[in-house]
């Protein structure tokens, strides 16, 4: 018998361990590990590629959705949420999630949704999964808040960013290089759907390949063939294009340069 991999990601311990004991009688089900919070199931879904992860929407610093977000759909297994919050539930469910489970729920409505993700392992239809996780990020990112952190590699680790560490960010091919202080840090993600999770009220676009966070802002200078320079507080000097240039102007309060 194939044993389902599945991972336990809830920020309360009464939660995991009542999940995990009633997981503990489904003799296809290997429990590889228990996350107490987003962070830490971030590095669990890498490491560990569990086939199924048990993931509570509602959780500090990191819910259920940005952990998505910050694995990426095409690295995300098998997905049941977890939530005590039945409007959640539903959208979830209503964007094409696996299944949910809504607190406080009992043994036979477990058994349900893991019916559901025995079926789907058989299949073994990962781009659809992912797909579906994907769209559910989509649908959901017009509704939550802007992320205050990002989740990136580096050497081999993972590291998790504040975005207001973040000075500025430039595009690198299918990439964007995130530079905080001396480092830099390449993240997976286009220009646009970086744009779209900073808070446009801290970071703002100066060129197509550029968005630079507005208090690292010095002075904008006259630079070469008629264009301008955005001067950050640690001495890098950044294009800024003609079209970027009056909107920049106007959300810093100055006049023309």
């Amino acid at each position: 018998m194939k044993k389902i991999r599945t991972l336990i990601v809830d920020d309360e311990p009464l939660a995991r361990e009542r999940l995990a004991g009633l997981l503990r009688a489904e003799s296809d089900i290997e429990i590889v590990g228990q996350c107490r919070d987003g962070e830490e199931g971030v590095k669990a879904i890498l490491e560990q590629t569990p086939d199924l992860v048990f993931l509570d929407i509602q959780m500090p610093q990191m819910n259920g959705f940005e952990v998505i977000e910050a694995v990426g759909a095409e690295k995300m297994p098998l997905v049941i949420f977890v939530t005590a919050h039945d409007q959640h539930a539903l959208r979830a469910f209503q964007v094409r999630a696996l299944d949910y489970l809504l607190k406080p729920f009992d043994r036979d409505r477990l058994r349900d949704a893991l019916q559901r993700a025995r079926k789907q392992v058989e299949r073994e239809d990962g781009g659809e999964i992912g797909r579906r996780l994907l769209a559910l990020v989509k649908d959901l990112r017009r509704d939550q808040p802007r992320t205050d952190r990002l989740v990136v590699k580096s050497g081999g680790r993972l590291f998790f960013l504040r975005a207001d560490e973040i000075d500025w960010v430039e595009a690198a091919g299918n990439y964007v290089r995130l530079h905080v202080g001396s480092t830099s840090y390449l993240l997976r993600e286009t220009m646009n759907a970086i744009e779209g999770r900073l808070d446009p009220e801290k970071f703002f676009r100066i060129h197509r390949c550029r968005i630079v966070n507005m208090e690292r802002i010095q002075e904008l200078q006259p630079w070469l063939n008629g264009e301008y320079a955005v001067l950050l507080r640690t001495g890098t000097r950044l294009t800024l294009s003609r079209g970027y240039r009056e909107k920049l102007q106007e959300r810093l309060k100055v006049g023309a340069v």
